[in-house]
């Protein structure tokens, strides 16, 4: 698991705008935040991607930044996620969690595999510059927050 300062493994998944999506591919352009999500049926994901949706323009067009939501789960599901809760991010699709073990890590849970909830923030060079992985499903990191650790230099805003 990358933890701050580390290089960011890079990936490689399908999105739901049905084309690859890289990591690499991403930081080429500037910084990227990756959310690691539980699953299409997880209502904490949900709020914590609709905080992203809301910045998630503001953040591209200003900073750079692209925003990579991986949620375990096949396209289908998650496309219905991106749908039913009318995201304006693409959602990208990691059914056997090899993306995400390379970085939260996954669990068994009633719902099957699923990834541990997670943000990173990556910047243009790949390293990690934030890192919260959850302490139980409803510890988010919310994209308000990251657009303001971006623009400040990848230090918390709120500290000092």
């Amino acid at each position: 698991m990358p933890t701050v300062g580390d290089d960011a493994p890079d990936f490689e998944l399908q999105s739901t705008a049905g084309e690859s999506v890289s990591l690499s591919e991403t930081l080429d352009s500037g910084p990227t935040v990756v959310l690691v999500n539980r699953g299409h049926w997880c209502s904490f994901c949900a709020e914590q991607l609709q905080t992203f949706s809301e910045v998630s323009y503001d953040l591209w067009f200003n900073d750079g930044v692209d925003v990579l939501p991986i949620v375990t789960d096949s396209i289908g599901p998650v496309t219905e996620m991106r749908d039913r809760y009318d995201l304006d991010v693409q959602l990208l699709a990691d059914p056997d969690g090899e993306a995400v073990e390379k970085y939260s890590g996954t669990e068994q849970t009633s719902h099957g595999l699923t990834g541990i909830a997670a943000t990173y923030v990556i910047d243009e060079d790949g390293i990690v510059q934030y890192e919260q992985v959850a302490d139980h499903p409803g510890d988010r990191t919310y994209g308000n927050w990251v657009r303001y650790f971006v623009r400040n230099d990848y230090e918390d805003p709120f500290e000092g």
